[in-house]
């Protein structure tokens, strides 16, 4: 593990302690996005499913843990929580965000490393993710109240993206199997130069995973959302 991959974990942590302390301490969840929160829960329960049959080590099945049990906890204080539920805009958060499934859905049979369940929800987890903030914003976009602690947590998650991206880059340089795996994509299986774009620009990166033999690269896949000039650089290679 390097320290950009450490410092986006450490900071993807603080955005959800912040969202948590927010609605815990205040018994509130104004101008937070259900959807968002929702699709967040659906991120992580398809992504961690090897929680129950891969035993990395203490800090990853940890850092697992925290992320559904946060996603779920959040989600249950909006809908269920007697007080805090008051306190959810639910005629602003009317992002339909099954629009955002459904093409996600198709992206992941569509793309992914071998046509299996697993691999399928793993791949389905990277491009939900990449999308699953929108909601979100669109409902600060349209309430235009923003308080402090919101505002921490959709800043943080902004910085927890860019040093994943930073990690990416990192790793790309410096770990021969990992570019190995980049340069053998095969990109072909996508329908058409257009749709690959728009899948190289989908980011994600799998948070969960500590560097492993090559014959682990299923557990170390990393979908960059990146800057132009390095999406031209994977075209190059495929």
């Amino acid at each position: 593990m390097n320290i950009f991959r450490l410092a986006g974990d450490m900071t993807h942590l603080a955005s959800v302690l912040v969202l948590l302390l927010k609605i815990h301490t205040i018994k509130s969840c104004a101008g937070v996005s259900l959807k968002t929160q929702e699709l967040y829960a659906i991120v992580f329960t398809t992504r961690y499913l090897d929680i129950f049959t891969d035993f990395i080590s203490l800090y990853n099945t940890f850092m697992k843990l925290i992320f559904l049990g946060s996603s779920y906890s959040i989600v249950w204080y909006i809908r269920r929580h007697k007080i805090v539920r008051r306190s959810y805009d639910k005629n602003q958060d009317t992002f339909r965000h099954v629009f955002l499934i459904l093409p996600c859905i198709v992206l992941a049979l569509l793309i992914n490393e071998k046509l299996t369940f697993k691999e399928v929800l793993w791949a389905f987890s990277l491009y939900l993710e990449a999308v699953a903030i929108l909601p979100q914003l669109v409902l600060l976009q349209r309430t235009k109240n923003i308080d402090n602690l919101t505002g921490q947590y959709v800043f943080l998650l902004g910085v927890y993206r860019a040093l994943y991206i930073v990690n990416w880059i990192y790793r790309y340089f410096t770990e021969t199997h990992f570019v190995h795996w980049i340069s053998n994509l095969d990109f072909r299986a996508c329908a058409n130069a257009t749709l690959r774009r728009l899948l190289l620009l989908l980011f994600s990166e799998l948070e969960d995973q500590p560097e492993t033999p090559v014959a682990s690269l299923r557990s170390r896949k990393d979908i960059y959302k990146g800057e132009v000039t390095f999406t031209l650089m994977l075209y190059s290679r495929a």
